[in-house]
Parts: C-alpha cells; structure tokens; sequence
C-alpha cells in the first residue's frame, strides 16, 4: 500500500480541491493511502461529503506557509506547519511521498533540509511532463529549482531524466535534447555550447538540440535546460493552452454559423484540449532529493490532485525511480 502525505493547507483552493483530489484518488485506486496533512476542523469542512474511507487519514498540523512568506525562514521557524509536518513523515518513515501545491520555495527548502540530496547529486531540479500532439508526453527539467546550472548539473538532470522516462512513462531507449535557439552545434549562449560538448561525450541517448517550437511533435522524450528558461516556458504552454481555446469559445459565441460548426467539431475541439492538458499529470517532481516530493501548481483543483497522486507519486514509488538514479549515478562515478 502507497502511503502519501499530501499538504491540505497548499495551494489558491485549499483544502477544499485538495480533499477532493485525494478522496477521488483513493476511490480510483485501492493501493493508495492519503495522509491529509492541515488543521482537522478545516479539512472536515472543506467538502460536502464525509470522509469516510479507511485509507485517509488526517495529521493534525495547525500551521501554513504562506506564498509571500521567505521559504527558507518558513520552513525553519513553522514545526507545526503543514507542509514541514508532511516532509517529516516522509523523512521518518510514516509516507513513502509527499504532496504539496503551496510555496514552491519552501517546498525545495523543505525537500533539501528534510529529505537531503541523493547521493552523488549536486543539484535537484523539478522535472514535470509536457504534453505533446501525439498523446506521449516529453520530460522537461529543470522547470524552475535552479535558475543557472552548470553543464555538470545539466548532465545529471539528463540521467534522471532519463530513468524517470524509461520507468514511468515506459520509453525503452528515451532520446534526450538539449532546449536551444537552433538546431546546430554551434547555436545558443556559451554555457548551452558548453553543454552540447559534455553531452555528447557523457548522456546516452543524446539527440542534440532542439527548438521549442519542435518539442509538441515528439522529436525527443527529454529535454534539458535551466530553471529560468524551462520555467517560462512552462509557463507559457500553460498560458497559452488556457487562454487558446477561451479565445476561440469566445469567437464561436458570436458567430451563429460557427455555433453551428462547432456542435459538429465539438469532439476534434475536445481532443485537441485534452492533448494539451497541463493537469494530465498534475504536478512537478523534485528530483534528486533523497525521497518522493511532488509539487503541483498553486491553482491546482481537484483533477491535479489526483493525477499527481495516480501518475507522479504512485509509479516513482512502486518502480524504485530513486534507487534506480542513485545506481546509475554509481556506476557513472
């Protein structure tokens, strides 16, 4: 049984979309246990039905960080805070994982002091999944725990990469790309030249670069790059997915012939929503630290929820993805 301690009080709809995430993820799956980490009257308020499965459980926690708190002070000063309450469970054994959609600041801070680095790792980095046209999905890392990293660093986000794509989302011989301006070798600033050189000699699985404007049409099953440029463009995937098909229910609304039209395109509409859905794995991983830690976007409702809970936090733990990291970065040593 997977035990996971998810942060009820994390995140813009907490606990409401956070309870209902993890009540809907335990009635899809009878190998889940939810460990609802918040106050207890607030959790038992938050929706409009009992919980009463036996596979969730609230931990008492009184305290939250806030998004405008300094992460690395929150995380030190607030013991009975939700999110560090949840980490600690983790770190004694009491959850196999740990959710949260609150401060992604403290939640690195947390992951660090609480969990610590695996062995052999330098810097963890957040790795989530892009969805892409043909349904499989890319890994993308880091998407926001370091803002600069070194191509040492980068080498080591393609190794985990790597093993996340090959166990989780099950590509027996994953490629890895390099985010760039252009395609050629010799295209980009000098770290990402740099790092073209490093990864030819040291990434199995190398493809080369590759442009954003490419990684929709699964040319590549990894893509690596720094914290600020993978953050952006996240956020703008995110952005434009979203406000892309308001746009065009917008258009149709004043348009009768295109209302029309659109009754009978409905379902190539829905398809094409679906491909682009930025919840369909609900969260971010932060890989490299020693234990399961998944972040979800602070809007994060209950769909989120329990895809992070189903596709994120149940395989890494089920197929020893971090043991799995901590082999390879021995045998590369």
């Amino acid at each position: 049984m997977l035990r996971v301690a998810v942060d009820a009080m994390g995140g813009d709809y907490a606990p409401t979309e956070i309870v209902k995430g993890a009540l809907t993820a335990v009635n899809k799956s009878d190998d889940i246990e939810v460990l609802l980490v918040g106050p207890e009257r607030a959790i038992l308020q938050s929706v409009d039905r009992e919980i009463n499965s036996s596979r969730i459980k609230i931990i008492n926690a009184d305290e939250n960080i806030g998004n405008d708190e300094d992460p690395g002070l929150a995380i030190r000063r607030k013991k009975k805070a939700s999110m560090v309450v949840a980490m600690q469970l983790v770190r004694h054994g009491e959850a196999d994982a740990v959710l949260s959609a609150g401060n992604t600041g403290a939640l690195m801070a947390g992951g660090l002091l609480f969990l610590g680095r695996m062995s052999g790792i330098k810097r963890p980095a957040l790795l989530t999944i892009i969805p892409t046209f043909g349904g499989k999905g890319a890994v993308i890392l880091d998407v926001g725990a370091n803002m600069d990293a070194k191509p040492e660093h980068m080498v080591q986000y393609a190794l985990m990469g790597r093993i996340y794509s090959r166990e989780v989302m099950e590509r027996e011989s994953p490629r890895v790309a390099l985010l760039n301006v252009g395609s050629e070798e010799n295209k980009g600033n000098a770290n990402a030249k740099n790092a073209y050189g490093v990864f030819k000699e040291h990434v199995s699985g190398f493809a080369g670069n590759v442009e954003a404007k490419e990684i929709f049409q699964n040319v590549t099953d990894v893509i690596v790059c720094d914290g600020f440029v993978g953050n952006v463009l996240l956020k703008t995937i995110e952005g434009v997915s979203r406000d892309l098909f308001a746009y065009l229910r917008q258009e149709i609304r004043k348009d009768f012939k295109a209302r029309i039209a659109s009754t009978m395109l409905g379902s190539a509409f829905k398809r094409a929503r679906s491909k682009l859905d930025e919840t369909e794995y609900g969260g971010a991983l932060l890989i490299g630290v020693g234990g399961v830690c998944i972040k979800c976007h602070g809007d994060s409702r209950e769909k989120a929820i329990y895809q992070a809970l189903l596709k994120q936090a149940y395989p890494l733990v089920k197929k020893n993805v971090n043991e799995k990291i901590e082999e390879a970065l021995r045998q590369n040593n």
